[in-house]
C-alpha cells in the first residue's frame, strides 16, 4: 500500500517509529515532514497529505501531532478526505469499516508507541463494509462536492 505521512515537531517522533514500522511491513512510504522536532506549522504538512491522498498519489494517509485534533480539521478541508482521529483499535477498525477513513490521525502527546502501532496496525487490516455504510459515505462524498 502507498502511505502518505506526516507530522508536525509534536507528533515528529511518533512519526518516525511509524515510518520504520510501514517500511518494515512492506508498505510504500512518502515523508511530507516534518524532519525535525523544530517548530513548524502543522496546516501546510496536513494538507499536503490530504491532498495527495484526496488526488489518488497514495492510498492512505497518517498525520500526526501533538493531540492529533489540528491535523485532523485540516485533512477534513480537503475533499474527498474523510480523516479520523483514533486513540484506540476500537475506533481505527471502526473509521474504516463504517467511514470508509482514509486518513488516520494520531496524537503523540495522548498515546504511546505501543499503543499507536497497534492502532495503526487495526487500521490498515480492516476494509470497507459497503452496504448500509456506503450510503452514509456518499452522503458525505455529496457534501464535498458542494463546496468544489
Amino acid at each position: 500500500m502507498s502511505i502518505a505521512l506526516g507530522s508536525d515537531h509534536g507528533g515528529y517522533l511518533l512519526k518516525e517509529v511509524i515510518k520504520e514500522w510501514l517500511k518494515k511491513k512492506g508498505h510504500i512510504v512518502e515523508d511530507f515532514g516534518t524532519h525535525s522536532l523544530e517548530t513548524c506549522d502543522y496546516p501546510n504538512i496536513a494538507y499536503e497529505v490530504a491532498k495527495s491522498v484526496a488526488d489518488g498519489r497514495h492510498s492512505r494517509g497518517v498525520i500526526i501531532c501533538g493531540t492529533g485534533i489540528g491535523v485532523s480539521i485540516v485533512a477534513n478541508k480537503v475533499p474527498g478526505i474523510r480523516a479520523a482521529l483514533c486513540h484506540d483499535t476500537f475506533s481505527a477498525k471502526a473509521s474504516r469499516e463504517h467511514n470508509d477513513a482514509n486518513i488516520l490521525t494520531m496524537g503523540e502527546r495522548v498515546i504511546g508507541r505501543g499503543l499507536a502501532l497497534e492502532i495503526l496496525e487495526a487500521w490498515l487490516s480492516v476494509d470497507f463494509a459497503g452496504g448500509r455504510h456506503e450510503r452514509r459515505v456518499d452522503i458525505i462524498n455529496s457534501i464535498d462536492k458542494d463546496f468544489k
